[in-house]
């Protein structure tokens, strides 16, 4: 936490609604907002006046705070505002962090992770709102920018000390912009004229050294509860920033984006392929930087849909993992092998058609549709049913061949987006040590293993292919039609026996109409929240 006292000259005075003290621990702070009675209020000299009120805070179960404190590139910051938005997708925070020096920052929510940035001006102008849109090249200040979102947006609530009033009276567009110097920019049109412009890095939690946290931060995975509204099931709500749980006992997507109370959207699936690496499993798993432990949260199968009926169809499997400090990223199981995968801050360089990051160059391998076909599990962006992606994936080249891109775009009218995720290829050995996972599994998960032609002499590559194929089939039914149909489930029965529970899920899958999961082509972009949200 920062240190205290602080240099600022602390200024408190009563508030004019109800008398409760309002403080502001900032001279460049003109603007707070009662804990008391949430009136919003204005310092005019050494007197405050009430210019509003702020609604309830929506209870996020967020692991900030006010009060709370951390280091950034050696400063020391507090927590002393917090604003909450709402956008298409759901909700966000953006927490006003006021450095010791008296510098004004934000720490605000990205792709499970977090972004702190600073206020900057705008030299050189910026784009109207109604002329941005996302995967668009735009100049910002003077600097070549991408566009990774644009949100109709409105402020929900504010609490706390802010640097300039709240907007609390109607809508407006925030969009999230992205470089090649691993920048985040944010243009806000909340105010009439000039946007106001930001500028920040992506961080983790544990790069702040935050201290003060909710006591939630302090332990792993503690949950709310709410109840299903298809079967009335107890669910546990296990993440701060998830957005959709699917129940346990009926498999229905439960909607919590817009809060917890009163109705929840939803909607049922039939029942799928139980993952290959069960939900709550932990790993250890090198993910680009030191080993740490992972915990699988969520489950996603997915396929692409083909542009004409002669295209190849391919199909993959995606496990969300969650790291308490780190946030998120993924596992990707799909037909040439095992991967893993998370969100890039920043975007790549354009070389011709392939692309430039991080000092290593990537050919372009091809552009699909992809489609959400079944879900498990809790995820931090909203899931819709037969939810579409536009993805386009990338190899290194050279010494960089194991490294992968994917490009991956969703959108409607109110809310556009792109987001850049990357990562590396992982052996199907490394995944079943990392999670420990019984030996009898080897056989499921040696996708990096599956011949390619009939000319094997190998009983056990055979048997695989058998394997393969019918997952293939069924996967097919279920991903043009919705599921449904029954099939022969002997060569799951023969390769992995009676009692296991590759066999069993196929025969359930076909009692209940439902799919059977499978490996895929694509190395798997993801659906996501993104920008601040």
């Amino acid at each position: 936490m920062a240190t205290e006292p602080t240099p600022q000259r602390v200024y408190r005075a009563a508030c004019p609604n109800c008398g409760a003290p309002v403080e502001f621990r900032s001279a460049a702070s003109a603007f707070a907002v009662c804990s008391f009675c949430k009136s919003t209020v204005v310092r005019e000299g050494d007197a405050l006046r009430k210019i509003g009120e702020s609604a309830e805070l929506f209870d996020d179960h967020s692991p900030l705070q006010l009060g709370a404190g951390g280091t950034y590139q050696g400063a020391a910051f507090t927590l002393v505002g917090r604003l909450q938005y709402k956008y298409n997708e759901g909700t966000w925070n953006e927490w006003h962090a006021l450095f010791d020096s008296g510098r004004s920052g934000w720490l605000s929510e990205d792709n499970g992770r977090y972004v702190i940035a600073f206020d900057a001006p705008l030299d050189g102008g910026a784009p109207t709102a109604t002329s941005l849109k996302a995967g668009a090249q735009v100049m910002v200040a003077g600097q070549a920018w991408s566009v990774a979102s644009v949100s109709a947006a409105k402020l929900l609530a504010a609490q706390g000390e802010l640097p300039y009033k709240p907007n609390l009276a109607r809508g407006f567009v925030v969009s999230d912009l992205r470089s090649t110097r691993g920048e985040v920019g944010t243009l806000d049109y909340s105010e009439a004229g000039t946007p106001r412009w930001s500028i920040g890095r992506s961080v983790a939690i544990s790069e702040l050294a935050m201290t003060g946290l909710t006591e939630q931060a302090e332990k792993t995975l503690k949950g709310k509860t709410i109840e299903c509204p298809s079967c009335g099931a107890s669910l546990e709500v296990k993440l701060a920033t998830t957005q959709s749980i699917v129940c346990h006992q009926c498999h229905s997507v439960v909607d919590i984006s817009q809060g917890v109370g009163g109705d929840l959207q939803h909607y049922a699936q039939a029942n799928g392929m139980e993952p290959l690496i069960p939900l709550g499993s932990t790993g250890t798993l090198a993910l680009g930087k030191a080993a740490l432990p992972w915990q699988v949260v969520g489950y996603a199968e997915r396929c692409e849909i083909p542009e004409t009926g002669e295209d190849e169809q391919t199909f993959w499997r995606e496990y969300l993992l969650y790291h308490r400090t780190e946030g998120f990223a993924f596992i990707v199981d799909a037909e040439d092998g095992w991967s893993w995968t998370a969100p890039l801050t920043g975007v790549p360089e354009r070389a011709g058609t392939g692309a430039k990051y991080d000092g290593a160059v990537y050919r372009k391998l091809y552009d699909y549709t992809g489609m959400v076909t079944y879900v498990l599990g809790e995820f931090y962006w909203q899931v819709t049913q037969n939810q579409r992606t536009f993805n386009t994936d990338y190899q290194g080249t050279g010494s960089a061949s194991a490294k992968r891109l994917n490009r991956e775009q969703t959108g409607s009218k109110d809310t556009q987006e792109v987001v850049w995720s990357g990562g590396e290829t992982l052996s199907s050995d490394a995944v079943m040590k990392a999670f420990r996972l019984a030996p009898e599994k080897s056989a499921a998960l040696q996708r990096d293993a599956l011949p390619t032609s009939f000319n094997s002499a190998s009983l056990l590559a055979k048997i695989f292919l058998g394997v393969f194929l019918l997952i293939v089939v069924l996967m097919l039914f279920r991903c043009g039609s919705g599921g449904g149909g029954s099939s022969n489930c002997d060569a799951a029965r023969d390769t992995f026996g009676p009692a296991s529970s590759e066999y069993q899920n196929c025969l359930n899958s076909n009692r209940s109409g439902g799919g059977y999961g499978t490996s895929g082509g694509a190395f798997g972009g993801f659906s996501s929240g993104g920008g601040h949200k």
